[in-house]
């Protein structure tokens, strides 16, 4: 079973951000029905402080030592084996309460682990809408890209006909929640674009998830020795069957 996480970092419920992002689990679930289980989480009424660079996460082996809704999205993030993330363009990029939580992800994960990124190996994929055609889209999916390699992990685009490296769409300059989808109700192109886009995009992710966790099962014999793939190695061992798991206890006595 392939889990799969949508993030709607947008602090607006029932928008355009949310609207993609369903629309994108949607292209999820298509992708294999039976192997996929979809959580959509808001970070609307959530609060994330930012990091204070206080390295109290060296000591305390990656914990934060702010309490917020950062743990439970954290747990959520670590479970996954993809991330949609869907949000609004700000100032170019994407909005300050997904980047603190960002922020303290990859220092807590950086410092807890020696100074050291582990590898994640999960599939991240970027929705992005803006207020114009051209307002920040590919700014804002350009950070979370480089997120995704930050975090060890691997971005997913979706058909390329639609995009090349993530789903965009804009609001035509209007500030309704609903823009986006009475656009699309009305068979505008933009909009049927944009739900078209986000589609392929979760569609995408699933495929390649589904591809890397069992490659990873595969060789789970040498992944299972570094250390920096010990965050895939706990994500995916509830996972492994019994076969594989005496495949690798015959394997680490023999090379003992």
């Amino acid at each position: 079973m392939i889990k799969v996480l949508g993030i709607c970092g947008s602090p607006r419920r029932f928008a355009n951000s949310e609207f993609l992002l369903e629309q994108a689990l949607d292209g999820a679930k298509e992708a294999a029905p039976s192997e996929v289980d979809v959580e959509l989480y808001l970070i609307k009424g959530k609060k994330y402080a930012p990091c204070v660079s206080c390295f109290k996460c060296v000591q305390l082996g990656g914990e934060c030592t702010r309490k917020d809704d950062f743990q439970e999205l954290r747990d959520k993030w670590l479970k996954a084996d993809a991330i949609i993330y869907s949000i609004p363009v700000y100032h170019m990029s994407i909005p300050g309460q997904l980047k603190c939580f960002i922020d303290r992800l990859g220092n807590s994960q950086f410092s807890g682990n020696g100074f050291t990124m582990p590898h994640h190996l999960k599939v991240i994929a970027a929705i992005a809408q803006g207020g114009t055609l051209f307002s920040g889209q590919e700014h804002a999916i350009t950070d979370l890209i480089n997120h995704a390699f930050t975090m060890g992990c691997i971005p997913a685009g979706g058909d390329r006909e639609f995009n090349h490296f993530g789903a965009a769409g804009w609001s035509y300059g209007q500030i309704e929640r609903d823009a986006l989808k009475s656009g699309y109700e009305r068979g505008e192109s933009t909009a049927l674009v944009a739900v078209k886009g986000a589609r392929s995009t979760g569609r995408r992710a699933v495929e390649l998830a589904l591809v890397l966790t069992a490659g990873i099962k595969e060789r789970m014999e040498i992944i299972g020795r570094q250390a920096a793939y010990k965050p895939t190695v706990t994500r995916l061992s509830d996972r492994i069957s019994f076969a594989e798991e005496a495949a690798l206890a015959s394997d680490d006595t023999a090379s003992g």
